[in-house]
């Protein structure tokens, strides 16, 4: 399994796909930063994380962390789309599976390989916007700060891995790269994107019967439960998730930051929830991989 992750991470990074992937992100931090100046004096003053602003302070431009909601299940079925049927088409994949190669050795080194390089192009934007933004603000990181940017990268990483496992199913199902690709895109502007997302208005009227349907049915969307997951890592200020009543709120210290392990406590349902997703997205792509016929055509 090592030498197909060194071959298809050697795809990778020698495509034109991976440099214009690797160019928006660098774009999107850019973009993110320059966002963050503009805000950043006034930012999780309250709560006193001062560098986590960085990754949440947008205004009128997105911030890094909304950036990185839109981008990453972009970049997952970008790298995952032709995983298979590109192989099929080209007549690869016969020859990689005479050799003395596992089948489930091409499918896991493909997953994984794809992984990394989605791995190593979020770690590029947070370490570009965390080096230049610590410059800008002179506010090194609390302990406290780094442990919750690792957790939110690991975040990142587990969302972006739901797509690609997603993307990599359809191209073991479909022939057709169009196909392959359209199909995981279509999903995502139906349930996994804010700006297009026609879902949500279906299930505005449920509000008026009930709250807890209503959440229920928003947290089909992936980009909903990463979006919950967020706003508690990088807000230390966010008291829960979902819609709080005054009875709830009455006698909460509004603005005393949850610790790291409250914080967690009131994402890990959410970050269960994706890779559970992941998870389900690989296996099934696994079973039927493993279950076709290879011919040469």
């Amino acid at each position: 399994m090592i030498t197909i992750i060194r071959k298809e991470l050697a795809d990778y990074f020698t495509s034109i796909r991976c440099f214009i992937l690797f160019l928006l992100v660098v774009v999107a931090s850019a973009v993110a930063l320059y966002a963050a100046q503009q805000g950043i004096r006034g930012a999780n003053a309250e709560s006193g994380f001062i560098f986590m602003g960085l990754f949440t302070v947008g205004g009128d431009i997105p911030s890094l962390a909304t950036f990185i909601a839109l981008l990453v299940p972009v970049i997952g079925i970008a790298l995952g789309f032709d995983a298979i049927n590109n192989e099929r088409s080209t007549g690869t994949l016969n020859r990689i599976l005479s050799q003395p190669i596992y089948r489930d050795s091409v499918i896991n080194g493909k997953f994984l390989a794809g992984m990394i390089t989605l791995a190593i192009m979020i770690f590029a934007a947070m370490l570009l916007v965390a080096g230049y933004g610590l410059r800008m603000i002179g506010v090194p990181p609390a302990a406290e700060e780094i442990i919750r940017l690792f957790i939110y990268f690991v975040a990142v990483v587990i969302y972006g891995a739901f797509w690609m496992g997603l993307a990599i199913l359809f191209s073991i199902l479909f022939r057709s790269l169009a196909v392959s690709l359209l199909c995981p895109l279509a999903i995502w502007i139906l349930i996994g994107n804010p700006v297009f997302n026609p879902y949500i208005s279906f299930v505005v009227p449920a509000v008026t019967n009930s709250v807890g349907t209503y959440l229920m049915l928003l947290r089909i969307s992936p980009y909903f439960l990463f979006a919950e997951a967020t706003a508690a890592l990088l807000d230390p200020l966010f008291r829960g998730l979902g819609i709080l009543t005054i009875s709830d709120t009455t006698g909460m210290l509004l603005f005393r930051p949850l610790s790291l392990d409250q914080s967690l406590l009131v994402v890990w349902p959410q970050l269960t929830a994706l890779i559970c997703l992941t998870v389900i997205c690989f296996a099934v792509s696994y079973i039927v991989f493993m279950r076709q016929e290879i011919r040469s055509t």
